[in-house]
């Protein structure tokens, strides 16, 4: 069993929003998406992915992207996206695609390795923190990451954490995000959200023990990038 990670796959099969508008990488992104996932994953094998799945409004909309999903080999594990507006009411989703795996605040072990996942929310300081509209809800996203993190059983050898919103930047390095996930002994998070087209730069790499990781399709060739954990 191998982990690996992929972000931000923005599909829209229903046609809903086709993504090269955002720049000719874009175009029939998911036949390069699914190349490159076959070429790589194995039934086995896990797939994280942290949020913006589909552009569907509601559940049935994002139907066939989920379908689509569904299909592809191995283990898939997804988080919520700001884009994700389909996803409403745990249990329905969870009843109507039970080959994925959905985390919502919540936890899943495989082996040894403990995953937990949350969305996140803009960072105070970070372009574009409004302090009336963005304060509530990064405050609600930081409890439900001390929810997430609560979840994971206490003998995984290997503490992943899965959040839509980068939770540091270059130049944003301890938050509260990354506070609550040095605490708790986490040894890997993944992230999604930023795009090539945006003016932010991700960070990637150590930083007080814990090792962040980007996964935006665009930042990593629309390819699954392979996550060195223990199985």
């Amino acid at each position: 069993m191998r982990f690996f990670g992929l972000s931000d796959l923005h599909l829209s099969f229903s046609g809903e929003k086709p993504m090269e508008i955002f720049g000719p990488q874009w175009f029939r992104h998911w036949e390069k998406v699914e190349a490159n996932w076959r070429e790589r994953v194995t039934p086995e094998d896990v797939v994280l992915l942290p949020g913006d799945h589909s552009w569907g409004m509601r559940l049935e909309d994002a139907r066939r992207d989920l379908e689509w999903l569904e299909a592809l080999p191995g283990h898939k594990v997804l988080s919520r996206g700001n884009h994700d507006y389909w996803w409403q009411g745990i249990g329905k989703i969870r009843k109507a695609f039970p080959g994925l795996i959905f985390l919502q605040n919540d936890a899943v072990t495989f082996g040894s390795v403990g995953i937990c996942a949350t969305r996140g929310w803009l960072l105070p300081g970070s372009e574009g923190f409004n302090q009336a509209q963005d304060e509530k809800i990064y405050r609600r996203e930081i409890d439900r990451l001390g929810l997430a993190l609560k979840a994971l059983p206490a003998q995984v050898q290997t503490r992943v954490v899965m959040i839509h919103y980068p939770p540091l930047l270059p130049h944003l390095k301890t938050t509260e995000f990354t506070a609550c996930m040095e605490e708790a002994g986490v040894d890997l998070c993944v992230y999604g959200h930023i795009h090539r087209t945006h003016r932010a730069n991700p960070f990637r790499g150590l930083h007080r023990g814990v090792r962040y990781q980007i996964l935006s399709c665009d930042f990593v060739d629309f390819t699954p990038q392979l996550l060195e954990l223990g199985s």
